[in-house]
């Protein structure tokens, strides 16, 4: 090297990395789902193997998720899945962790009284507010993106991928869920108003989850024993948390009642999204 040239740091790989990806552990679990994907219970393109453990595969799974967990259990006390092992194969992710014991949240509520509702929506709040003051990671303060630094996936934003490029800010990020556009008086008044007021001044991103409905929280009791499915977390505006989850399905629609209970209301950013989703629709 000439004298006086100096070497460049090295890019920060925003790429998740596999978790224990050993070749026999590979083996293992594509012998595993081979064998038994017939046999054992299952949901979708999970298998549980007797009451110790989960495998999620499939093509439409992602690897950030591994890492989003064993992040969540090093950085807050919110109950999560061990993770084994995750790895790609042929644009399949598998991703094998711990069973937890509990049921969905879901299932019982109407039968519960208000006093174990209170009790199990006291613990969701307190595992919100754990998740927002996570302090993110050096020169990803102002991002939008998945637990290490890559893009974030979710279904429900308008493209033709599930993926999205990591953004540098929230400013950014909301260009690109209106497709770009920019101010101007030809626009109908609900776009101009959606437009001023994603460009208005946002706080840093908080920790997200994305997905807060009662179907991903297992319970025992009176007590939350796992928050799962957490391929959707990420950084995000901090209004994000909200409203995603003020976007139930029609199985999960009593919930909607329940979640100013855990998560501070927001009402013009809920309608802002509602504008954002009645003119750059999510489907």
């Amino acid at each position: 090297m000439p004298d006086g040239m100096k070497t460049l740091p090295a890019e920060k790989s925003t790429e998740s990395p596999s978790i224990n990806n050993t070749r026999l552990r590979r083996f293992l679990v594509l012998a595993t789902i081979k064998l038994l994907k017939h046999i054992l219970p299952s949901h979708g393109a999970l298998i549980f193997i007797a009451d110790k453990l989960c495998i999620k595969f499939g093509p439409l799974r992602n690897l950030p998720e591994a890492s989003t967990m064993r992040f969540i259990s090093q950085h807050t006390s919110i109950p999560v899945p061990k993770v084994y092992c995750a790895f790609t194969r042929k644009g399949w992710t598998y991703i094998v962790t711990e069973r937890i014991d509990g049921e969905m949240l879901g299932l019982h509520w109407g039968e519960r009284s208000d006093d174990s509702k209170t009790k199990i929506l006291q613990q969701l709040k307190k595992m919100v507010a754990e998740m927002r003051n996570i302090p993110p990671p050096r020169g990803q303060t102002q991002g939008i993106c998945n637990v290490d630094g890559g893009p974030i996936w979710d279904s429900r934003l308008p493209g033709t991928s599930m993926c999205h490029e990591p953004f540098e800010s929230v400013h950014d990020f909301h260009k690109h869920l209106r497709g770009g556009f920019d101010a101007d008086p030809n626009h109908y008044d609900e776009v101009s108003k959606l437009i001023a007021l994603q460009d208005r001044a946002w706080p840093p991103p908080v920790f997200t989850h994305g997905d807060l409905s009662s179907l991903n929280i297992l319970v025992c009791g009176d007590k939350i024993t796992c928050i799962i499915d957490w391929e959707t977390a990420g950084w995000y505006p901090s209004y994000w948390e909200y409203t995603a989850a003020s976007q139930v399905s029609p199985m999960n629609y009593f919930w909607r009642e329940e979640i100013e209970k855990f998560l501070d209301p927001m009402p013009e950013e809920l309608e802002m999204e509602a504008i954002r989703q009645k003119y750059f629709g999510d489907f």
